[in-house]
């Protein structure tokens, strides 16, 4: 993986990206050059043209991203990434449709304009095609050594069978640090050199996965790995690359304290991100506010109550707020106002609130709430005090997820399903500190893009 902007993207799906944007960029041109020769006219290269070709492509890759063009699924699967690419198709000429309006020196010719579409489409089809084996293959992936063989090195070794890794695991070394978890291994008695060995097998990485580090640290051989240009990186460092989230069961202060990550630099872009919020939640309120009245016209009809209710939730530094939501349960919900976990198939749930939850259309009056300033369009969800109050006795670092403003969505909201649990609430809570400590505006706008396919294709709405 490469980190961009504090972020980990994989090779492959930077490779892919690149080539899809020059695809992009060549399919408009062809479909520009199509149009003016069926009309007559010369065909040639134009330096005119340069910002319609890529604002037609930076407008669909966009779309490709929100519509998951670039996830493992679509990695590994053509048939997945050919309906994936239609959806982003659909997704564009709406985008399109907007840029052209907002800035109309970009538009195109609409005849231009699906001659384009179907070069691009027909070019990154061939692409996958053309690619399949490597993109889903073992070459892209880093080589692995682990050092260790106890419980971390297998929790490894699971990781790197399960689909979508961006790692393989060329050997295992035991290092005598406690029981052996890993039948594959070999001890690093055996070994004459471990820099040699290391070398034998191609790796390109070394992660320390020892379940005891104290006088265990083979000093000697890591500072020979390293300067030979070979990475070195220890087991929860490797846990957050490789899935996006923070291991709490390798978790200790003092990696907090040491690693990269919850910067001061982050103001500058804390106050385009509040410049952000205020823009669009003001838009929201003006363009939307007659869909959030027929909604609440029709949560009224259906059920007796308010159309809209008030929820105390836990926000920045712990600070308490009111959010509001369109009603999509029952009034008597919460008997005795005690907080309830929702579950699947929840019966309180009304059929028009079934409906909203999906479509997420429940939450769009927090745009209130971001407005003034109480919430974020991203960040962790925020909780109520009463299962703030369990969840900080019963999970480490709970509290931690306090230092961000919390948000409508969130990085915990487009990587795992909806939490009724406390066991679902420590899953989220590993995903909401890789975001505390990993925010920036590139995240941000990645984790916005990624919610349009939360909602085109629901994922655990409750």
């Amino acid at each position: 993986m490469i980190r961009l902007f504090k972020h980990y993207v994989p090779y492959a799906v930077l490779l892919l990206g690149a080539i899809d944007f020059a695809l992009l960029v060549l399919g408009a041109e062809a479909g520009w050059s199509v149009r003016l020769w069926q009309l007559g006219g010369d065909v040639g290269l134009e330096a005119a043209r340069l910002p319609s070709l890529v604002a037609f492509a930076a407008a669909l890759q966009v779309a490709m991203v929100a519509a998951g063009v670039y996830s493992m699924d679509a990695l590994q699967s053509l048939r997945f990434a050919i309906a994936r690419l239609l959806v982003a198709v659909m997704l564009g000429i709406i985008l399109l449709s907007l840029l052209f309006f907002v800035f109309p020196p970009v538009s195109f010719w609409r005849s231009s304009l699906l001659y384009a579409m179907w070069f691009a489409l027909f070019g990154m089809v061939l692409l996958r095609i053309a690619l399949k084996d490597l993109l889903g293959g073992e070459r892209l992936k880093r080589r692995v050594l682990v050092l260790g063989d106890g419980p971390r090195a297998a929790r490894i070794e699971t990781l790197a069978a399960s689909r979508g890794t961006g790692f393989c695991v060329v050997g295992f070394v035991g290092m005598n640090d406690g029981a052996r978890a890993v039948a594959a291994s070999v001890n690093r008695a055996e070994l004459a050199s471990l820099p040699a060995h290391l070398l034998a097998l191609g790796a390109s990485e070394v992660v320390l996965a020892m379940e005891e580090r104290r006088n265990a640290l083979p000093l000697n051989d890591l500072l020979k790995i390293k300067t030979t240009g070979v990475e070195v990186r220890d087991f929860s460092s490797f846990l957050e690359r490789e899935t996006g989230r923070v291991d709490l069961d390798s978790l200790n202060p003092s990696w907090l304290i040491f690693s990269d990550g919850f910067s001061a630099g982050r103001r500058l872009s804390g106050i385009g991100k509040r410049l952000f919020d205020v823009a669009v939640s003001s838009l929201i309120l003006l363009l939307l506010g007659p869909v959030i009245l027929a909604v609440a016209l029709l949560v009224k009809l259906e059920s007796k109550g308010p159309a809209f209710f008030r929820q105390r939730r836990v926000g920045l530094y712990g600070q308490l707020f009111d959010v509001i939501k369109l009603r999509s349960m029952r009034v008597d919900a919460e008997v005795g106002g005690k907080a309830v976990w929702a579950q699947k198939d929840d019966p309180r749930v009304t059929r028009v609130g079934r409906i909203i939850r999906k479509l997420r259309i429940d939450e769009l009056p927090q745009a209130w709430s971001v407005l003034k300033g109480e919430m974020s369009f991203v960040g962790p969800r925020p909780e109520r005090p009463q299962f703030v109050a369990d969840l900080e006795v019963r999970l480490p670092y709970y509290a931690e997820r306090h230092v961000v403003k919390p948000g409508i969505t969130g990085w915990a909201q487009i990587n795992y399903p909806y939490g009724a649990s406390i066991e679902d609430a420590r899953e989220k809570l590993e995903f909401d500190l890789y975001y505390a400590k990993n925010y920036s505006t590139f995240l941000d706008v990645l984790i916005l893009l990624q919610t349009a396919r939360v909602v085109l294709w629901p994922e655990g709405a409750r």
